[in-house]
């Protein structure tokens, strides 16, 4: 018998489309990795979670990935995709690739292909250029974290 990896299972919603605890399960999250984890005081609620799509990881009961998915305009000029995030305890199984997969194909189907920009922590260049994103060359430090500017095009 061949043994199959458990994999997440996806959602996305609209914010007002957020129960309270998928609202709390993602706050949390993005502050345990963001916040705690990274040792950085931000402030998460950037006023732009209203203006985006959630798309979100379950694995057995518990939100594992995360990923904020906007229309051009909002975030970059470029449709974009943002807050992505995987929980401490599960890294290493392939979840980020998925996530990002899974992003990628949300921006597509809810306002078509195009190109997509991200701000990426500069030390995950290498895996963001794994999905076909590329560094523009317009680095910035953002909240004592150095990051990228990069794009990927259909």
């Amino acid at each position: 018998m061949i043994n199959v990896p458990a994999v997440p299972t996806w959602q996305l919603s609209t914010f007002n489309g957020l129960d309270t605890n998928m609202l709390y399960a993602v706050l949390r999250l993005r502050s345990e990795v963001f916040v705690v984890e990274q040792a950085c005081v931000f402030l998460d609620l950037d006023g732009l979670d209203s203006q985006a799509l959630h798309l979100m990881g379950w694995h057995d009961g518990a939100l594992v990935a995360y990923a904020r998915c906007f229309p051009a305009g909002v975030a970059f000029a470029e449709a974009s995709i943002g807050r992505i995030v995987t929980r401490g305890a599960a890294r290493g199984a392939g979840w980020g690739h998925l996530l990002v997969n899974e992003a990628l194909k949300a921006v597509a189907l809810h306002w078509g292909r195009q190109p997509i920009r991200i701000g990426a922590q500069a030390r995950l260049s290498n895996f963001y250029q794994g999905h076909g994103f590329v560094d523009l060359g317009l680095p910035y430090v953002e909240d004592g974290i150095d990051h990228l500017e990069m794009l990927w095009t259909p």
